[in-house]
């Protein structure tokens, strides 16, 4: 039993139990979707090295489904071309690691999941390196996380520290973060 009680409440019968009970500390994303839902907007995810656990950790709290519109893993880089609309040239020239790519990924993720002929309210978008071993000399941990807006873009770089799982886990925890930041 907890040791915090509210005040008896005169509707509730006598041997109703009355306790105030704290779920704990919330999670950046249910603090991310009960704002987007707070909002009425919708949210799309483009994600490269994440893999899926930037969508995942949306999908993972109750009521997401009002406000996530769907999410994208575009892990070949030809994918974030054909289908998050990111320049090919820019891709040619600086690969699909660069914070031009995420910024393009996230408007792109946008337009890929909107409804209607409108984009979704908000994209988030993560390319990087995980590791072990960096395809194209950048340090492993580079990491460019962006979202997109119907006001603006905002992409963060980042070199990230640890093995492969911590990295990719740091990315979708500082993706959640900056979309709830630009809320």
């Amino acid at each position: 039993m907890s040791p915090f009680r509210s005040a008896p409440d005169p509707d509730l019968p006598d041997d109703a139990e009355q306790t105030l009970v704290s779920g704990g500390r919330r999670s950046q994303a249910e603090l991310l979707v009960e704002r987007l839902r707070e909002l009425g907007w919708t949210v799309g995810v483009a994600e490269s090295l994440t893999g899926g656990l930037v969508i995942s950790s949306l999908v993972a709290v109750p009521g997401a489904s009002a406000v996530v519109r769907g999410g994208i893993v575009a892990y070949a880089t030809d994918l974030k071309q054909s289908l998050l609309g990111v320049d090919a040239l820019l891709l040619e020239a600086h690969g699909p690691v660069h914070e031009r790519v995420a910024r393009q990924m996230a408007r792109g993720v946008r337009n890929a999941v909107g409804a209607a002929g409108l984009p979704a309210d908000i994209g988030i978008a993560t390319t990087g390196i995980a590791g072990p071993d960096s395809p194209d000399g950048q340090p492993v941990g580079t990491v460019h996380v962006a979202v997109s807006t119907s006001l603006g873009s905002r992409v963060e770089s980042l070199v990230l520290q640890g093995d492969r799982e911590q990295i990719r886990n740091a990315a979708a925890v500082h993706a959640v973060s900056l979309a709830l930041d630009a809320l």
